[in-house]
């Protein structure tokens, strides 16, 4: 029998305003199975924060890391997260988190200038990328999450 080879990397790309990159962000949380790891900048987008807590109900292991500033984010969904069970790390080591990741099921990555927010969504330019069948790729982003949770604190408000 002749070697077996992973499929071809698949991407995926969207760019705001002019698309709504909120729903491809969405699908992909509504069709995890098993794990989301979260590393943000900013997240205040509602619609996100539902998704995810959806994900958290169904059996999905949900896990955020969040840049210092969305402590005091006068629209960050850190506590609405936080009182639906999503454990919470505030990356607060580097001068800013700048990092925009979200990690599905070990298998795909979300990444790209998009941060989770309405000014993202509907009035910057920003790319996001959706990158899968790619698992040397996904197990760099899965190492740097670990790295900057290891170095964050856990949220407790």
């Amino acid at each position: 029998m002749g070697p077996t080879f992973s499929p071809c990397p698949k991407a995926t790309v969207c760019f705001s305003p002019e698309e709504d990159c909120a729903v491809p962000i969405i699908s992909e949380i509504d069709q995890s199975k098993e794990s989301i790891l979260v590393q943000e900048y900013t997240f205040t987008l509602g619609t996100v924060a539902k998704s995810l807590i959806n994900a958290k109900e169904r059996g999905v292991d949900v896990k955020v890391v969040l840049d210092k500033s969305q402590l005091h984010s006068k629209y960050s969904v850190i506590s609405e997260l936080f009182s639906n069970g999503i454990p919470i790390w505030i990356d607060n080591k580097p001068k800013i988190a700048h990092n925009k990741v979200i990690i599905v099921d070990n298998q795909k990555v979300i990444t790209g200038s998009f941060n989770l927010s309405k000014t993202a969504e509907k009035g910057n330019a920003e790319n996001l990328l959706i990158i899968e069948n790619y698992p040397e790729l996904v197990q760099q982003y899965v190492k740097n999450w670990e790295i900057r949770m290891s170095q964050s604190y856990q949220y407790a408000p």
